[in-house]
């Protein structure tokens, strides 16, 4: 198969359960560099030198200075930030113009609409789309899926949102075409910042009944 969907497990903080957690090779682990997050970092936290450079880096931020995203991605050696509030087109085209490869949040709920990726588009690597909450941070529950079937953007998506091992066959087929993973957070957790080795196993062996199953759609 061309292209699988990916995974993205997000919200890691504790180094041996990064350790854990890398045994299962995910494609990308987020870190979480926003101080209100119950996941959130802390100041003396460092990504442990034994990551595999497989295991794709993501910075997550909210409404950061522009030089501090830039300091922890040269600090972490971060391949990706996120950026999950709300910042505009100019700060994501100026990010980006120092080499930073952008990954842009929009949060689905009432009013939102696709047409608001559009002008972000020519200065994001991905978008990735999540249940809207009132303030920042994972809600862990999906929203209406349906609404990224009419999603025909160049910049491919991560989905987010609830997503666990029991609901991950419910995805849309005709919205597969342009998602490129999906992020995963509190669904496979144990508590905040601590994933479930287990669960991580269980989810990641129906991800790749998904993908199976979603072959041709993606091929």
């Amino acid at each position: 198969m061309n292209k699988p969907i990916r995974l993205k497990i997000c919200g890691m903080r504790e180094h041996a359960n990064i350790h854990e957690v890398s045994r299962f090779a995910p494609d990308y682990m987020g870190f979480i560099f926003y101080p209100h997050s119950r996941r959130y970092v802390g100041d003396r936290f460092h990504v442990p030198a034994t990551l595999p450079a497989s295991i794709q880096r993501v910075g997550v931020f909210v409404n950061a200075e522009w030089e501090e995203v830039r300091r922890m991605a040269d600090l972490h050696r971060l391949d990706y930030v996120q950026l999950h509030g709300h910042e505009t087109v100019a700060y994501c085209q100026s990010l980006r113009e120092t080499g930073i490869q952008i990954i842009k949040v929009f949060g689905v709920g009432d009013g939102f609409s696709l047409s608001q990726t559009e002008e972000y588009q020519p200065h994001v690597k991905y978008f990735l789309f999540d249940t809207k909450v009132d303030g920042y941070g994972g809600s862990g529950t999906t929203f209406d899926w349906s609404v990224l079937s009419g999603y025909k953007g160049p910049v491919p998506y991560f989905l987010s949102g609830g997503i666990d091992a029991s609901n991950i066959h419910q995805i849309p087929p005709e919205s597969v075409r342009y998602l490129h993973g999906v992020d995963v957070n509190s669904t496979l957790e144990i508590s905040p910042a601590v994933k479930d080795p287990g669960r991580v196993f269980a989810f990641q062996h129906e991800l790749n009944l998904v993908n199976q199953q979603f072959q041709s759609y993606r091929a």
